[in-house]
Order: structure tokens, then sequence, then C-alpha cells
């Protein structure tokens, strides 16, 4: 057997050649319905299967007992077909399982990983987060987007989590976060919430709520250490509730319903301002409202409010932010 790669349009016709010395295997589109054309060394660290056309699993990645990842991404799996995971008692060192975009209607038994760092569901058809409270508590990042969530729940006990992604789901509410003090990323985008309740988190650094239902910008005051911000396409129409996010670099409030630029002049690291789609009227006010980042400004979007028509609309800004690299789509060297 030569250590050539092999040819994907050959995969479903002949064995798949690997190469022996390495621990990794990667059969990312394939197109394989499933691997028996495969081998399955057992020094694999690393196994990727995603884009093929697999709908059950092969019964020998549960003796690799080595394996730290393992991408199951983009086939057709459905719950009957992953549920051997939860016995496959040989893989209890694994760190990272990804199942996304597969037919889940449910968070499977993954509580055999022990050791369990990274866990994707994204992109299934997922309706509640039942089952999360057997994923292990050593659990860094957690991928739950483009599903049919209803309600934040058994997450309490993931004591080390720094990324959760829960957006395009149907939450209403944002509850149960305030166990996750080393919360890092919390992504809501795409979802029905109408109040934002950050449950005392005070180390996160990126929150997302873009396209929600909010009204207010109300409940990020103690937020202290977030860095981005996005909330664009909501119903905002006050800029408020931002004086104490001394650390913020980048903001994000287009599309909403803002007349004015509100509560940022004490922010003196900010770096990207997104303002566009709102009804922003005075451009000397937002010059006098950025004035704490006047030099450290490098992008800002005002297009489509009624100041972006003001005379020497780019000139102006050029002229009051030093630094600036970037007017709405315009780049300036």
């Amino acid at each position: 057997m030569d250590d050539r790669t092999p040819n994907p349009e050959e995969a479903d016709d002949q064995t798949v050649e690997i190469d022996l010395s390495s621990t990794v295997l990667d059969l990312t589109s394939f197109q394989l319905h499933d691997l028996d054309s495969v081998e399955l060394l057992p020094s694999l660290t690393e196994l990727d299967v995603t884009a093929n056309r697999l709908s059950t699993l092969d019964p020998r990645i549960a003796n690799l007992s080595n394996l730290k990842k393992l991408s199951l991404r983009q086939n057709l799996l459905d719950d009957a077909a992953v549920e051997p995971i939860s016995s496959w008692l040989a893989l209890s060192p694994l760190e990272e399982l990804v199942l996304r975009d597969n037919k889940l209607t449910k968070i499977p038994d993954v509580g055999i990983f022990k050791s369990l760092v990274v866990f994707d569901v994204s992109f299934n058809e997922i309706t509640a987060l039942h089952g999360l409270s057997k994923v292990s508590n050593t659990l860094k990042e957690l991928y739950v987007s483009k599903n049919e969530v209803t309600k934040i729940e058994e997450i309490d006990h993931f004591h080390e989590l720094q990324i959760l992604e829960l957006g395009s789901n149907r939450l209403r509410v944002m509850e149960n976060l305030g166990t996750l003090k080393t919360l890092q990323e919390l992504w809501l985008g795409r979802n029905r919430i109408k109040v934002v309740n950050l449950c005392g988190l005070k180390c996160i650094k990126k929150i997302s709520l873009q396209s929600n239902r909010l009204t207010s910008m109300k409940g990020f005051e103690e937020c202290v250490a977030l860095e981005e911000l996005y909330l664009s396409h909501n119903g905002i129409s006050k800029m408020e509730g931002l004086s104490s996010l001394v650390n913020l670099r980048v903001l994000d409030v287009s599309s909403n319903k803002l007349t004015s630029v509100d509560d940022i002049g004490n922010l003196t690291q900010l770096e990207d301002l997104w303002l566009n789609d709102n009804q922003i009227e005075s451009l000397e006010g937002i010059v006098e409202a950025v004035v704490g980042s006047r030099d450290k400004l490098t992008t800002i979007y005002l297009k489509n409010n009624p100041c972006a028509k003001s005379p020497n609309y780019a000139t102006t800004l050029r002229q009051t932010f030093p630094n600036i690299q970037q007017i709405d789509s315009d780049i300036y060297a």
C-alpha cells in the first residue's frame, strides 16, 4: 500500500488508502455511505468524516482508545444511529465531539466522555436541552445553534464553559446563566428574547443578541470586561447602560430605532462602531458622543441615517477621527 492521498471520487469504488504513519484521518467530502473501505488504525487521535453520507456509525470507532477528536459533521445520522456512542467506554478520554448538521432531535447521551471539552450539535432539529446534565463538567465550548430549543436549561454544572452558542433557536428568556462564571462568549442571535438578563456574569467578553426583540439596552452594566457587543436588528430606541463598559472595542447597534448616540463618551477603547440603518439626525452629535475614542476609532458605519446625507459627511468624520480606516463601505489607506 502506498502513502498517496486518496481521490474522493474513487472512494466508493475501492479501499480508501491512508498514511499508516499518521494519527489523523481526514475523510472530508468522500461521499462515503459507510467506512467499510477504510482501515481505522488504533493509533488514531483524530477522525474526521465530515460531509459524507453516513447513516450509521462504524462499530470499529468504539475501539479507537487513543481518539481525542471525532467529527461526524454533515452526515445523515439520526438519534438511533448515534445511540451506541453512550457505551463507547474505550473512548472515554475523547475531548472533542462534533455532530453538527445531522438529523438529531435530542441531545445524545455522551456522559461516558469524562474529558469532553468541545461538544457541537448545531444545525439539527433538537427541541430541548434535556440530556446536557449528563455532559461532563469539563466542557469549555458548547454549540447548539440552529435548532428549535425553547429554554436554556441543564447547563449550571458547566463551571469551565467559555463559549456558549445558542443562536437561531426559539428562546424567549435569558436564564440559568448565573453559574457560568468563566464564560467568555455568549451567542444568542436570532431568537425571540425581549429583555437582557446576564444573571450576574461579569467576566464575559463577547455577547451577541442580534435579531431578537429587544427594546432596551439595559442589562449590560455589570459586564465590565465586555469587549464586543452585537445588538443589530432589534427595536432599541435609546443608547443607555454602556458607560461602565470601558473595555468595549466593538459596538454594533445597526438596524434599530436610534435617533441619537449616547452614553459612550468615556469608552476610550472603541475601535468599531456600527450605527447604520437608524434614524440619527445630527453628525455633530455623533462627533461629541464618541469623543472618548477619538484617537482609537478605526471603523464607523453610518449609512442609511439622515446624518449620512450631510454635506462633507466623510470629510468631517475623517477630520474628527485621525486614525479612521473605514467609513461605511469606503476604505481609507
